[in-house]
């Protein structure tokens, strides 16, 4: 087995565990894919977020920075960081770090979320009001954008079975 392959391996597990809420494990396994793959970036964001999960603040942070040295323009990674900037009582670099996630993509719901909640903390609620609306806004859009697909796919199904139904003298 390639190097490649084990560290497909190892992330599907790391990744497996995480879902499981075993972050311990999960940290295990996406260590052994980053020494595999240095620059893995899903492995690294996902290890941060078993880290953060763990309360493991100050590993969490290397890890985010590390995928934001990769990719700069990567929203989730200065999300997660803000979140653990949070997390250690650090509200100014959190705050930054979730407008940068905003500025690099103004549809990320779920910076809004948690900027609205470091907002209300830091006592400022109409600020935090506006983020839960755009949130929602967001929200309710994903769900609608998600069910005219579905109802495209499904017409679409739907033409496929009547065309096989139908009898083929009639084409």
């Amino acid at each position: 087995m390639s190097d490649t392959d084990k560290a497909i391996q190892f992330f599907q597990e790391g990744m497996s565990e995480f879902l499981g809420h075993n972050y311990g494990k999960s940290i295990e396994l996406l260590s052994h894919t980053i020494e595999l793959d240095p620059n893995h970036k899903l492995a690294r964001l996902s290890r941060g977020a078993a880290n953060l999960k763990l309360d493991n603040v100050a590993d969490a942070r290397v890890d985010f920075n590390r995928v934001i040295d990769l990719d700069p323009e990567y929203p989730r990674a200065y999300h997660l960081r803000g979140l653990a900037h949070e997390k250690s009582g650090d509200t100014d670099a959190a705050l930054d770090d979730f407008n940068q996630a905003i500025d690099l993509d103004p549809e990320y719901g779920a910076a809004y979320y948690s900027r609205a909640n470091l907002f209300s903390k830091m006592g400022d609620q109409d600020l935090a009001a506006d983020d839960i609306e755009m949130a929602t806004h967001l929200t309710e859009v994903n769900i609608e954008t998600f069910a005219n697909q579905n109802n495209i796919w499904r017409s679409h199904h739907l033409k496929v079975e009547d065309m096989g139904a139908a009898d083929p003298m009639d084409r």
